[in-house]
């Protein structure tokens, strides 16, 4: 019985290629972008999955109001791991760790006649306990878990990093060996772990006892203050289920204002929350030791996608199949007349569906490749497509999912024909009074709603970048060269030479050296104090260290007051215009002469610069003050001379600058950005969401354009005859094209008004994630709507003009 299912598919799929096509190529995109989907979200909803315990592993964060402002930090401060773990109760388990920056370098000694190795840039490294290790689970393969880490100077690594250092030793020699950090500090191998097996954003190969960075040479001054957070400073805790996240957070905050006493006036706050394990590798705010973020709502973002495209697929199938119902009539009566049930031809028309989903999914598992390529952008690294089991299951499920839901309607449709209607030719009222026929056109109303809403979205989400790549941010991006020297390079008269001598290259314009640019994803927020006569007011305003040259170079306009005089500590403050507002002045020449107290120092106010944008423009312009303390600042800012004709300008002055750097600093590599495309980086992830929207929008119209192509297709085949007569009696082409295309033309109208809403109350939300955003204008949608309804226009105009200008002989010859 079902190989002569199967046979009646065949034959129904080869009488009928170009309907058996379309559905075909739209289940097969729809089922190649569900794959691709299910397999970054499964990639990330897989993150950190085999720790034990993990849900009562939790982090704590920090919640600062500074000035009326929120800022998040996934640090706390320094003193807090121990303060802990001597002083809270129900915790099972108090972990402390602090994790190392970019610039961190490792040396392996030199051994006999093998020189010293050197490795930079190495980002995977933390000091750590024994805690640590147990909180992850490590598999420990030399080296005691208990002691390995128990004193300063002690590492241990990873098999990974261990056979990039040493190479093939075998774990146990490795214990003993010496290690450097940073040129300064010299430590001994104490233990080898596995690599931990699975996603996870624990990263770390090296890891070094916690006391070693308590060491008196080592410790940084942040880790020894409560008044300083560093995000590299974290804290996990296990605790028991039975106590309240509640009740812990309320003990760790009374912990803080303990040993850290508010000041008098001062308005800022802080609180700590606990972060469940799983959010550590979704939750933006806070980061995750800066690694990739998973964007929740992306990803859910993408299962919708996945979820129209396949809607739409099956939407087609639908449509098409309800539409040649007249075709296989006399096919189902007769059947029916020979003895067959309705349950069997369910069960045949489910088979031919099933039949054409099963191509589509063979088409779509040739079409994963190139969609990864597309989405290479989403792409998380490590993710790759292998046919495994788990992914047979899926697709194996999704093909019966997909036949069930494209093909049940159809079937039942199709197999509740009587005969006697067969005979008599009511099956199918062509003058569109039947449910099947109001059905279609509910269901391509529903296609083009949804192709609608990309199209807007789409239209909005690229206008709102563009606002953000090219609006006035209060300076000059352009052919700007940003680079750094290391934190720990202390050596003043070399940096002072290698200011000089970048100014003396010719296609050099400025040079400024300053903590940061003018817009910058590093935040450094201090406390400071201002008597307005009355009262006290204490604000966080942001800092930025600057040099006499930095207004020059990046064209800030100075307001009132006078530019920074050279000096080699902070003599003298620039504040911008929503600092001087928020300090209750009401022109910037009020402020000048006024006095700021920073750092227990008596600072007056010099001069007031205009507002720029210090961070993206998701975020309000903040109060910030400028000083010069040439100690701190070790970012150079370089602004090029226009470029030459030739286009060789700006590659000459990167040369002759690299060549000045590696005399200067031999040992460090050469890192530079332009500041244009440092703060395009600010919008990557809606850049991410802009080509995303693109390609989805272009597969959904692409879908819904065939599903609009094969009922244009069906329904001048079946009008045929009734063309032939209307031309006969003298109606003309464009008649016969408006007649044609009119009833389709209304269903994309249709469509494009109950878009509007919809597409206006995403953007809405979305567009509340800006704080300096465009205005949702109707011209937009309008925009959109004339799109679709020209595209549709050209499909319809081709197909009914086919049929509209063919020769009405040939139609009517057997009547």
């Amino acid at each position: 019985m079902f190989k002569n299912y199967l046979k009646t598919a065949y034959r129904n799929l080869i009488r009928n290629k170009v309907f058996s096509l379309i559905n075909i190529i739209g289940l097969a995109i729809g089922i190649s972008a569900a794959l691709v989907i299910f397999l970054i979200v499964q990639f990330d909803f897989n993150f950190d999955k085999f720790e034990k315990n993990r849900n009562n592993i939790f982090r704590v964060v920090s919640n600062f109001t500074f000035s009326g402002t929120p800022y998040k930090n996934s640090g706390v401060p320094g003193p807090m791991g121990k303060a802990v773990s001597k002083e809270l109760t129900g915790l099972a388990s108090v972990i402390p760790f602090i994790y190392g920056d970019d610039d961190t370098k490792l040396s392996v000694p030199a051994n006999g006649s093998a020189p010293i190795k050197h490795f930079k840039k190495q980002k995977s490294l933390v000091f750590a306990d024994s805690r640590y290790m147990s909180m992850l689970g490590y598999t420990w393969l030399a080296g005691s878990s208990k002691t390995a880490l128990s004193a300063p100077y002690q590492i241990v690594l990873t098999t990974s990093n261990a056979k990039l250092f040493y190479g093939n030793i075998k774990p146990a020699d490795l214990i003993g060996k010496k290690l450097v950090y940073n040129d300064t500090v010299t430590a001994t191998i104490t233990g080898i772990v596995q690599d931990l097996v699975g996603q996870t954003d624990f990263t770390f190969k090296t890891i070094i006892s916690l006391s070693t960075m308590e060491t008196p040479r080592m410790q940084p001054e942040y880790t020894n203050t409560w008044d300083n957070v560093n995000s590299s400073t974290q804290l996990f805790i296990i605790k028991s289920p039975a106590i309240s996240n509640s009740n812990i957070e309320k003990q760790i905050d009374a912990l803080h204002h303990k040993y850290n006493k508010p000041q008098v006036d001062d308005h800022s706050t802080v609180e700590y929350k606990l972060q469940p394990f799983e959010m550590v590798h979704f939750d933006a705010d806070y980061g995750n030791f800066d690694q990739r973020i998973a964007h929740k709502p992306t990803l859910y973002g993408l299962l919708s996608v996945a979820a129209f495209l396949l809607l739409l697929g099956c939407i087609n199938f639908i449509n098409l199949t309800t539409a040649q119902a007249s075709q296989r009539s006399k096919e189902i009566g007769i059947r029916k007349t020979m003895g067959s049930t309705r349950k069997q031809l369910v069960l045949q028309f489910l088979s031919e569906t099933l039949a054409l989903t099963f191509l589509a999914t063979v088409l779509s598992i040739l079409l994963t490749p190139i969609l990864l390529k597309i989405f290479h952008d989403f792409i998380p690294e490590g993710l790759h497509f292998e046919l495994t089991g788990f992914i047979v299951l899926f697709l194996l499920g999704l093909l019966i999912a997909i036949s069930f839901l494209a093909g049940f309607y159809p079937a039942i449709v199709l197999s509740s024909f009587k005969p006697v209607d067969v005979l008599k030719n009511q099956v199918i009222d062509l003058r569109g009074k039947s449910r099947s026929v109001w059905l279609r056109k509910s269901l391509t109303v529903a296609q083009f709603v949804i192709a609608q809403v990309f199209i807007i979205a789409t239209l909005f989400v690229g206008k709102q970048i563009s606002h953000s790549l090219n609006s006035d941010l209060g300076f000059t991006k352009e052919a700007i060269l940003i680079f750094r020297i290391k934190y720990n390079d202390t050596a003043t008269s070399k940096k002072n030479y290698f200011f000089d001598a970048l100014k003396r290259i010719p296609e050099v314009k400025e040079v400024s050296l300053s903590t940061n640019p003018p817009s910058s994803s590093g935040t450094w927020t201090s406390t400071m104090k201002y008597m307005d006569g009355k009262k006290e007011i204490v604000t966080n305003p942001h800092v930025k260290m600057i040099d006499t040259q930095y207004l020059k170079l990046f064209h800030i306009p100075l307001l009132a007051g006078t530019n920074l005089v050279p000096s080699d500590t902070v003599n003298g403050l620039l504040i911008n215009e929503a600092y001087s507002s928020f300090l209750g002045f009401k022109k910037p020449s009020d402020a000048i002469g006024k006095i700021i107290e920073w750092q227990d120092r008596q600072q007056p106010i010099i001069g007031v610069v205009a507002n720029f944008h210090q961070k993206s423009l998701h975020e309000k312009i903040a109060p910030l003050i400028m000083g010069m303390n040439k100690n701190q600042a070790r970012v150079f800012s370089v602004a090029l001379q226009p470029q030459n004709a030739e286009g060789t300008r700006w590659k000459s002055a990167i040369d002759k600058i690299q060549n000045l750097w590696k005399q200067q600093y031999p040992e460090e590599d050469f890192n530079y950005e332009f500041l244009d495309e440092t703060i395009a980086k600010y919008y990557k992830s809606e850049q991410k969401i802009s080509r995303l929207l693109s390609w989805a929008t272009g597969l959904t119209i692409f879908i819904s354009c065939l599903g609009l192509l094969g009922l244009v297709s069906f329904v001048t085949n079946q009008r045929t005859k009734e063309i032939g007569v209307r031309k006969v009696l003298g109606a003309s082409v464009t008649q016969i094209i408006t007649l044609l295309s009119l009833d389709f033309l209304l269903l994309v109208l249709i469509a494009f008004f109950i878009a509007i809403p919809i597409a206006w109350w995403g953007v809405h939300k979305w567009l509340e994630n800006f704080a300096y955003k465009i205005s949702i204008n109707f011209w937009l949608f309008l925009e959109g709507g004339l799109l679709l309804f020209c595209l549709s226009m050209l499909i319809l105009g081709i197909k009914t003009y086919q049929a509209a200008s063919a020769n009405p002989v040939t139609s009517l010859r057997s009547e």
